[in-house]
């Protein structure tokens, strides 16, 4: 077999020692556990986006509050997360207006809670799976790394048994090694990337969620007094 042969991508890990084999394995799994979760939390975090500048345009464009909520009631399953915090408050502040014993402060109280309540909900939602990639683009150049180390002792001990020790016969072993850290790096660089990105899209939309939370409780308010 000649040196292109042993130090093709495949020639390495096939020949890559058990211990470095199961880090390739874990950290491939990993991989495509992670662009799983990215094209699914792009399109999640696309459909929020969409669906909440269609729920603000039509709320500010002068629409009848029972409306809306009506709305958002009967499309329940396709409603964005800013119009089920809506629907939430809006909900609340019926139920209490009708309360005669409340004052005004009490029944926007509670319309806030409710909201918040909500929000929450749709903020885990929107945030799920981001630990998972934070966790992935950080330990995964480590497993990389031991696999490396691991693979790199496996290759000096077999030299042990070698009368000469040469450059070519110990490179064979230091590439299978090295593999494992390319793998860990193509793993952990785009969980990195992903996170960074939904997490700061995630912090925008619920900016904008607040925002909208206390603009509707001075609207609410202002129909109170």
């Amino acid at each position: 077999m000649n040196m292109t042969q042993d130090l093709s991508i495949i020639e390495l890990v096939a020949n890559a020692s058990l211990v470095v084999k199961l880090v390739m394995t874990l950290l491939t799994v990993v991989s495509v556990m992670s662009w799983y979760y990215i094209f699914r939390k792009w399109f999640a975090i696309r459909d929020a986006r969409i669906k909440t500048d269609k729920f603000e345009r039509d709320f500010w464009s002068g629409g009848n509050l029972d409306t809306l909520y009506q709305s958002a009631v009967n499309d329940r399953h396709h409603t964005g997360a800013l119009e089920r915090i809506f629907e939430a408050g809006f909900r609340e502040f019926t139920k209490l207006r009708g309360q005669r014993t409340l004052d005004p402060a009490t029944v926007i109280d509670g319309v806030r809670r409710a909201m918040r309540a909500t929000y929450q909900r749709e903020i885990d939602d929107l945030e799920a799976h981001l630990a998972f990639l934070a966790s992935v683009g950080s330990v995964s150049p480590y497993v990389g790394l031991f696999g490396t180390v691991w693979g790199i002792m496996h290759s000096f001990r077999g030299l042990a048994s070698m009368v000469s020790a040469t450059l070519a016969a110990v490179a064979p072993g230091i590439a299978e090694a090295l593999v494992a850290t390319a793998i860990g790096l193509f793993a952990a660089i785009p969980a990195v990337v992903a996170y960074n990105r939904y997490a700061h899209d995630a912090d925008r939309l619920a900016v904008r969620f607040e925002s909208f939370m206390e603009e509707f409780s001075n609207i609410l308010q202002r129909q109170l007094k």
